[in-house]
């Protein structure tokens, strides 16, 4: 597809004579815009693949309709690609950036294509067909984690990402108050549909670990916000550093164990075969022997992650009452809710 052939919908969000201008500015090829088609990858934010002068591009843009933030969490995204640049973190290769709205209307980076594959769309062979290369997917899980633990804010240049001070004690009390204030929406079931909330933040805040250790945190680890590789189980790239911020990283290994199957609970990311698979218990195991870090410190990161994603998704059933999201959308949500807070007084006990 040409520059004349992009669809009138993308033009609306990306230009291709104001592209080609920006390009050429930068000397990031030359030529028409080629073979433009969005990828897939969610709905807050856009992807755009392309050609140019034999050259591969993925665009990363706001939607159409932004968000207050979104031109900053842009901003954020590739100051972290840029800081990731020659680490150990797997992760999409950033070409340049625009922090600036001018060009494109909001604003945007470009990547280089990965080539891999996302495992929550369906895994290939033979990754489908061997238990033991999905044993080495949730280390390589694991393995990305470590890595990304290893990353010094300070020295990377992203110190001013977060606000480290008194990180673990805001914790408990930022997320009731969030869903504390869900009772703004009309029409919210409130808090006496869901699991007591109150023995959590109790035993969280009785059990807060005595250190802690500043870090980079993606934010939003887990199965669906990764690419594998399409030869080996490794991890090709860690993607969607919206979230990324300062914080101790024991929360993005809490996460991903809040996500993860574990006896009962269901997985709140789905991946299907799953045996072969190591078990949540395995994770932070692996996690715990390969970065010194206690398993009671995992322990607590995993139950606050239970609470903090469960208060996150309890949002948007929140607004579905209201009229604000979809109803399907905010009961299915609704439900991981519960299940998350159910999974965080069964840690507990």
């Amino acid at each position: 597809m040409s520059d004349t052939g992009l669809a009138d919908d993308w033009r609306r969000l990306v230009d291709p004579a104001a592209l080609r201008r920006w390009m050429d500015e930068r000397t990031l090829g030359s030529g028409p815009i080629e073979n433009a088609r969005p990828l897939g990858g969610g709905t807050q934010n856009i992807l755009l693949r392309f050609d140019r002068g034999g050259e591969a591009y993925v665009l990363r843009r706001p939607p159409l309709h932004k968000r207050p933030e979104s031109d900053d969490v842009m901003r954020r995204e590739m100051r972290v690609l840029a800081a990731l640049a020659g680490t150990a973190v797997p992760h999409p290769a950033l070409v340049a950036g625009e922090p600036d709205t001018g060009p494109l209307g909001a604003a945007f980076y470009l990547m280089r294509p990965v080539d891999g594959f996302n495992p929550v769309l369906g895994l290939p062979e033979p990754h489908a067909g061997r238990p033991d290369w999905r044993r080495r997917m949730g280390e390589a899980m694991v393995d990305g984690l470590v890595a990304l633990a290893g990353i010094d804010p300070e020295a990377s240049g992203l110190g001013d990402l977060g606000r480290a001070g008194d990180w673990l004690a805001r914790q408990v009390p930022r997320w009731r108050r969030q869903l504390d204030g869900y009772a703004a929406h009309q029409g919210w079931t409130g808090p006496d549909a869901l699991p007591p909330v109150d023995p959590i933040c109790a035993w969280l805040d009785a059990h807060r670990p005595g250190s802690f250790r500043p870090g980079l945190l993606h934010g939003d680890y887990h199965l669906a916000n990764v690419l594998f590789r399409t030869d080996t189980p490794a991890l090709a790239a860690i993607v969607d550093w919206e979230l990324a911020s300062i914080g101790d990283p024991l929360l993005d290994l809490g996460w991903l164990t809040a996500t993860w199957p574990d006896g009962d609970f269901e997985a709140v990311v789905p991946v299907a075969p799953w045996d072969g698979f190591p078990s949540a218990a395995e994770i932070a195991d692996l996690y715990c022997t390969a970065t010194g870090r206690s398993a009671g410190d995992a322990r607590w990161f995993g139950i606050l992650a239970c609470f903090k994603l469960g208060v996150l998704l309890e949002g948007t059933h929140a607004r579905a009452c209201a009229g604000l999201a979809p109803k399907a959308t905010g009961d299915r949500l609704h439900a991981q809710a519960i299940a998350l807070f159910d999974r965080a007084l069964h840690r507990i006990q």
